[in-house]
């Protein structure tokens, strides 16, 4: 596992159509989130994760996740938890429910198993989801749900 404190490096633009999550080496966009967090392939965790800026996970994490931005799950990366997040992007595998009120990218390698309620949905042909969706297509309206739901989402 590494803790990082530098400029997050293959986020790129949340509004360009994304294709694999990019290494971490390349550039970070202009404008880019921070990356707090890279959980790296082989580290396993259990408990509740809350962050406010970029995480990465490529291992094994079961409990909760919270957070104000973005959570990417790298293709080797396996989540059983109920995750609530501004943005998600999705290479490996999730299991539990998803609420992201802005976006939620599942990229070709990725397996979701539960529930997803998003804002704006963008699935990559080869993705694997099963579960309910439910879309409202406004972030802010999204958000306020959160808000009036005490951060619970749709239960």
């Amino acid at each position: 596992m590494a803790f990082l404190r530098k400029s997050d490096e293959g986020m790129g633009d949340m509004a360009a159509p994304l294709g694999p999550i990019a290494p971490m080496t390349a550039k970070p966009a202009a404008g880019a989130s921070t990356l707090s967090a890279f959980i790296d392939q082989g580290s396993e965790f259990e408990g509740k994760l809350t962050f406010k800026d970029t995480v990465r996970i490529d291992g094994c994490f079961r409990g909760e996740i919270s957070s104000e931005n973005t959570l990417v799950v790298g293709e080797t990366g396996e989540i059983m938890a109920t995750v609530r997040s501004r943005n998600v992007m999705i290479a490996g595998s999730v299991t539990g429910d998803v609420f992201a009120s802005e976006r939620l990218v599942l990229h070709k390698t990725a397996r979701v198993e539960g529930d997803v309620k998003v804002a704006s949905l963008q699935i990559e042909e080869g993705a694997q989801l099963n579960g309910r969706v439910t879309m409202d297509g406004s972030p802010a309206r999204a958000r306020s749900f959160e808000a009036s739901s005490g951060g619970r989402g749709a239960e």
